[in-house]
């Protein structure tokens, strides 16, 4: 078991007035205290909306649409075919491929079989699934036909394997519409209880290994109702789905909650800007949920549609976007939705009631981007660990620079805070995972006397709101004990357009063995260029230096001496990503050349 310090803060939430806990405000009549499993909650919903859309996407022929009724026909076939084939309630079984209906299919199936899903990452190596799958001792795999080859190769590593599901063609042991045709389905599914595993998440790991987070139906029932209630979700929502289906942000935001209200799903056809756009005006959302390199993506394409923009748009654009930010100081934002309307309109979306932004810290000069052209954007926070949502800002409470308050019946502790109440997050409540699979050592270290430790730094205002400021590993001390958050150096380091990606770590003087500050820095080469070309100036790797230089002196003139950046490196590629592309820092802890700001 982890030991923590004994100075720590404690935030009684129950009994703080309205703003102590996101309110529940609707989703009463989901009868959610009657479900004892997510093929209940399914159940249910067929039962009360059979003929209403679930899911939906765009093919070459059209869209292609199932109806919660026609979901549950395929989804009760796949179960028979799994217990005719031996699969017992409790074993494991994977699903493998990219965002499609045939992926929800699968997931759906295995639960109702009785089984655990161990969802795995499309992007991962075949070895990495291989090993995965041998961890879990997964008994079956349903996945894209197009990796079916690549598992294959990798079957002597698997021994629990039996057989492989093709979504279609004639790649696997067999395929999902040979199933659909062969079998007559599996009526009822056996009965399970909310203190039965459902799902087994494997962690990206920023410290570079995975862990099987085990999540229950009760953890997964638990999170559902949260989000159900504190969004206000019912049928006639209608969910745009572009974030991987293996990741929990996506599978219980934007699949089991809309599933148990009764609500669409449409599953983006591919990334592109084009077909994206196309899908979004076809379908125009009511929910949307993404992570902030994709709101900086959609930025980026409004900023560079501007600068070709005509004179007079232009013009018109920077006009309304002053008037915007004048009149929301009277108008509570209002403005900002009538002045930006038809921007909204010509992206499809003008429906749109919420645009959830979790997964890494959503950048405060972003959200007031989309803040000002109207968009409802609300910052949430949660790991795989919590099922995932721990708490998020809604609507007319949004402060963007939290990540809003805790949902209903969760608690939060912060351990050993520090002058500024800054201290490590730990959490209790009924969507906090049953542990690590086959890891008893990692689970104990997880938990403080029944409390789960984040790994997350952060403090609670005086209203409840939630700040999360960096991570307890990436902390860096100095000789003289003081505590540095790199994160908050990088956020200051982020705003030059010249810097594209960073991290700060503690690197150890050569000469006085001292711990400093310093920054690796991966240009933004294309805005570099352009700096170039308007400036009549050659980007040569001594003027990048130069530049880099100035911006990181700025920084160090707002920094109290102890933060100051030292010595600064530059990467002339990318940073190594997580598949949740979070920048594996563990890989950076070495020396590496550098040169001093001012050099």
């Amino acid at each position: 078991m982890k030991t923590a310090s004994v100075h720590e803060k404690t935030y009684d939430l129950t009994n703080r007035g309205s703003l102590s806990k996101v309110e529940d405000m609707k989703g009463l009549e989901i009868p959610f205290d009657g479900y004892r499993s997510i093929t209940d909650v399914f159940s249910g919903t067929v039962k009360a909306h059979a003929g209403l859309l679930f899911l939906q996407t765009r093919t070459e022929q059209g869209f292609i649409r199932y109806t919660y009724e026609t979901t549950l026909d395929r989804v009760r076939r796949i179960a028979e075919y799994l217990r005719r084939n031996g699969f017992s309630p409790g074993e494991r079984a994977a699903v493998l491929g990219g965002n499609c209906p045939e992926w929800i299919f699968s997931y759906l199936g295995i639960l109702w079989a009785g089984g655990v899903v161990v969802p795995l990452d499309a992007r991962a190596t075949a070895t990495e699934w291989a090993h995965l799958m041998n961890h879990s001792e997964c008994r079956f795999l349903s996945a894209a036909p197009e990796l079916c080859s690549d598992v294959a190769e990798q079957k002597e590593m698997i021994p629990s394997l039996r057989k492989v599901i093709a979504f279609s063609g004639e790649k696997g042991d067999s395929n999902l519409p040979s199933i659909f045709q062969s079998c007559e389905g599996l009526a009822e599914p056996p009965e399970r209880d909310r203190g039965d595993l459902a799902v087994i998440l494997y962690t990206s790991g920023t410290t570079g290994t995975s862990k099987g987070v085990m999540l229950t139906h009760g953890n997964l029932l638990a999170n559902v109702e949260q989000c159900v209630r504190v969004f206000d979700v019912d049928e006639t929502d209608r969910f745009f789905s572009v974030l991987p289906l293996h990741h929990s942000f996506e599978s219980t935001g934007g699949l089991l909650s809309p599933m148990a209200a009764g609500a669409s799903v449409t599953i983006a056809r591919s990334l592109r800007s084009k077909e994206l756009l196309e899908d979004l005006r076809e379908t125009r959302p009511t929910f949307f949920l993404l992570v902030p390199l994709f709101l900086e993506k959609f930025h980026q394409g409004i900023e560079k549609n501007l600068k070709k923009a005509s004179f007079g748009k232009k013009s018109l654009f920077h006009l309304l976007r002053t008037g915007a930010r004048i009149c929301n100081l009277i108008m509570s934002e209002t403005a900002s939705k009538k002045f930006f309307h038809p921007l909204r309109t010509k992206m499809g979306l003008d429906r749109l009631r919420i645009l959830v932004s979790g997964g890494a810290p959503l950048p405060r000069s972003l959200s007031r981007e989309y803040e000002m052209l109207g968009f409802p954007v609300c910052q949430g926070y949660g790991l795989s660990e919590t099922a995932p949502v721990l708490s998020v800002n809604v609507p007319g409470r949004c402060r963007n620079e939290s990540v809003g308050i805790p949902l209903s019946g969760i608690e939060v502790k912060i351990l050993d805070p520090d002058p500024e109440g800054v201290g490590e997050i730990a959490v209790k409540g009924p969507n906090i995972m049953k542990g690590y699979y086959l890891n008893e050592m990692a689970t104990q270290e997880a938990f403080f006397e029944g409390w789960f430790l984040t790994g997350d730094l952060g403090k609670i205002d005086q209203e409840g709101y939630l700040y999360v400021t960096g991570r307890k590993k990436s902390l860096i001390v100095t000789r003289g004990g003081k505590k540095i958050r790199p994160e908050e150096i990088e956020e200051e380091l982020l705003k030059s357009p010249f810097v594209k990606e960073t991290i700060v770590v503690g690197r150890s003087h050569p000469r006085t063995k001292t711990e400093e500050i310093h920054a690796i820095i991966y240009p933004d080469f294309e805005a570099l260029n352009r700096y170039g070309k308007e400036n009549g100036i050659t980007v040569t790797n001594r003027a990048i230096q130069e530049l880099l230089g100035q911006h990181v002196d700025k920084v160090n003139a707002v920094l109290a001496e102890y933060k100051k950046i030292r010595h600064f490196s530059i990467r002339e590629e990318e940073f190594p990503k997580t598949t949740t592309n979070k920048i594996r820092r563990y890989l950076f802890t070495a020396s590496s050349a550098s040169v001093s700001p001012s050099e």
